[in-house]
């Protein structure tokens, strides 16, 4: 079984800003898939599906960016599955806009949705899916940054980005998060 959580802020308002594209990336997998993340459970829009044989459970928390970890603690507690099948989906302000980055573990950097994920699980040796967003310009704080839309420009090279990331985690699934590694981290 594989856990896939992308974050992101729920509500319209937040919807296609930067801080989202965890959301966006659920978004994909979910039609790639053909899972509706429709269920609300453990504080969290989920769907559960297959792939290769295995279950899939795509998961958008809703309790804020910051406290994605009050989700992500009820998931794995309930399901108890292994840290290395727990796939988070996130935006990283340290890597440029249409990049992406996978690690099998790390600490939170400056995102806080990862940092109450990390402090409430106790671990941090899971899986992570970082989608590049760019840092902010200096005249804007962060959080005015990270809760902003993206420009067209963004838009077009974002898109290409969420469609790697969501074969990145199937890819994972199914030959090896290494070989995913291997084949997506955009350099």
């Amino acid at each position: 079984m594989y856990i896939i959580v992308g974050l992101g802020n729920p509500g319209l308002k937040y919807q296609n800003t930067k801080h989202n594209v965890g959301f966006m990336a659920i978004d994909i997998l979910s039609k790639k898939l053909n899972i509706k993340v429709d269920k609300i459970k453990f504080k969290a829009l989920i769907g559960e599906g297959q792939y290769k044989g295995e279950k899939i459970i795509l998961v958008k928390p809703q309790t804020f960016m910051n406290l994605s970890g009050e989700s992500v603690q009820q998931i794995m507690s309930f399901y108890k599955v292994e840290h290395q099948n727990l796939f988070v989906l996130y935006d990283d302000i340290d890597i440029d806009v249409g990049k992406l980055r996978i690690r099998q573990k790390g600490s939170s950097g400056t995102h806080n949705g990862m940092k109450n994920i990390i402090y409430l699980l106790g671990y941090d040796d899971f899986p992570r899916f970082r989608i590049g967003v760019s840092k902010p310009p200096q005249y804007m704080d962060l959080a005015s940054y990270v809760l902003s839309n993206f420009t067209s420009e963004e838009t077009n090279i974002l898109s290409d980005v969420l469609d790697k990331c969501s074969e990145a985690c199937l890819y994972a699934i199914e030959k090896g998060l290494d070989k995913s590694m291997n084949k997506y981290n955009i350099k």
